[in-house]
């Protein structure tokens, strides 16, 4: 297994850490739409210092794989994502050998990345999913993960010339995550768990750039308008225990209300906002940070 760098930074007598530098972050073996990894900095900057980190909505997990925390949890209500992280944990050299087969050139058409697709959704096996996932997440259309009302994974073929098998991340994941406890509950659960010395930080959906008279469109079946609300609710509760908790999202009038009281950072993040993939701009995101 390839030598694993100090991903979790020097941790100080009083058990509070010392942020890794940049040039040893981790990066993550999965493509994600909205992953910190480009702004691991600032977000580590805004974490105010603790023994735990608890991450509620895990995603690439690239947030706890590199926090100066001495310890993290993270969680995710995507039971597939959290079935993949432990099935690597379990045996990376076993999940390594079934997973990179399905990078063989015959794999990357649309006729086998059809047939693995409705493999991945009428198996019940964890493991099989887990190694279908990866082939998925690197051979579909922009990484998306996105399943239909019925909990099928639906995003389309993604036409890569040469999607390769991130072994190298992969191993290092496999190294790097025995540390962290992952847990495949809803953010309420992990954030009600959380007591002193645990610092939260979370990254849930983002809330729409803009907001039209229509806002049901957007709550319906998704995190919607309630749940970002409970989630601002929650790291108020958990401010007033002691416990600090941070919170990325779209930096819109709707997100500035209903973070009111917090502190927050504003900042721009280069992304693809468009259907064209050449129109990249800024888009306005915040740090609130509840303390």
């Amino acid at each position: 297994m390839t030598e694993q760098p100090n991903l979790t930074g020097l941790v100080m007598e009083d058990g509070t850490a010392v942020p890794p530098s940049s040039d040893s972050y981790q990066k993550s073996f999965l493509k994600w739409a909205g992953g910190k990894f480009k702004v691991l900095p600032r977000i580590f900057r805004a974490l105010p210092s603790g023994q735990r980190l608890i991450e509620p909505f895990a995603g690439s997990a690239v947030v706890s794989l590199n926090a100066p925390f001495a310890a993290a949890v993270a969680s995710d209500s995507n039971t597939d994502l959290i079935n993949l992280y432990r099935s690597i944990i379990a045996d990376p050299q076993h999940f390594i050998e079934k997973a990179s087969i399905l990078f063989a050139p015959e794999y990357n058409v649309r006729e086998q990345y059809d047939a693995l697709r409705a493999e991945f959704n009428d198996s019940d096996d964890p493991f099989r999913r887990s190694a279908i996932f990866v082939y998925l997440n690197r051979h579909c259309f922009n990484g998306l993960c996105r399943y239909n009302s019925k909990g099928r994974f639906n995003v389309p073929f993604g036409r890569y010339k040469n999607p390769i098998f991130p072994r190298k991340q992969v191993e290092q994941f496999a190294q790097a995550g025995q540390a962290i406890e992952f847990h495949n509950i809803q953010f309420e659960e992990a954030m009600s768990a959380a007591k002193s010395g645990d610092v939260v930080y979370c990254d849930p959906p983002y809330a729409p750039l803009s907001l039209t008279a229509n806002f049901t469109g957007y709550t319906e079946g998704t995190f919607g308008a309630k749940e970002q609300i409970r989630l601002a609710e929650l790291a108020r509760e958990l401010q007033a225990r002691g416990i600090p908790v941070v919170i990325s999202n779209h930096d819109t009038e709707y997100t500035r209300s209903i973070y009111e009281g917090a502190t927050i950072e504003s900042f721009g993040v280069q992304r693809n906002i468009s259907r064209d993939g050449k129109n990249r701009v800024q888009a306005p995101e915040l740090l609130a940070t509840f303390k």
